[in-house]
């Protein structure tokens, strides 16, 4: 597993202002799609590509262009539907797929309760969004899901990390798979509540509102 954190300028400003517990629903919203934008530069680095003939008005060259079969942006609903606009503008051509994701309070183990995907993602380049990899669980259970159905390159984009969860995420790949994590930032740690700490509070609240 290889973990890329963004160093930039502009992802750490829009970051900061995230983090504030002051900035409004609509803010908070708008700034999450301007920064999964700009972490989905780094997320599609080695997004694949073919060599095409083109007529440009002055001669013919040869360009590139994203190969066949379509990557699949993934998001796990409902947080990970937030950072999806921001990652189709620079993936217009990928395919959309969902999954739907909660936690038992009694075994605390991950539940799909939601799945629009492929039966065969082989050969697919898969773009899992999630904003906070905290304890690790759900992006865990979200790359077993994509691995079932073949899936052997995937990218999971969050905004924030917490070690824990980089740990658990990567003790679980192990060598089956290259999974690559693009963030903005690995905070210090969790807390006793599993929130990432100093973090930005629930990201499906901030982004939606709070759903009893």
């Amino acid at each position: 597993m290889r973990l890329h954190v963004a160093n930039h300028p502009l992802i750490a400003h829009k970051l900061s202002v995230l983090r504030d517990r002051n900035t409004p629903s609509a803010t908070f919203r708008r700034l999450v799609d301007e920064l999964v934008t700009l972490l989905a530069y780094e997320a599609t680095r080695e997004v694949a590509v073919s060599e095409t003939p083109i007529e440009t008005p002055v001669a013919p060259t040869v360009g590139l262009t994203l190969s066949e079969p379509r990557p699949i942006v993934v998001p796990v609903l409902r947080a990970g539907l937030g950072m999806l606009e921001g990652m189709t503008r620079l993936l217009p051509t990928a395919e959309v797929g969902f999954l739907g994701m909660r936690r038992d309070d009694d075994t605390l183990e991950i539940e799909t309760y939601a799945n629009r995907l492929p039966d065969d993602l082989s050969g697919r380049q898969c773009f899992v969004l999630d904003p906070m990899l905290a304890t690790g669980h759900t992006m865990v259970a979200a790359t077993n899901y994509l691995f079932e159905r073949g899936a052997k390159d995937v990218t999971c984009v969050c905004i924030l990390a917490a070690p824990e969860g980089v740990s658990t995420l990567e003790a679980a790949i192990g060598e089956r798979a290259d999974v690559n994590v693009v963030v903005a930032a690995v905070d210090e740690c969790l807390n006793e509540r599993s929130y990432i700490v100093p973090g930005l509070g629930d990201a499906g609240d901030r982004l939606y509102g709070i759903v009893d």
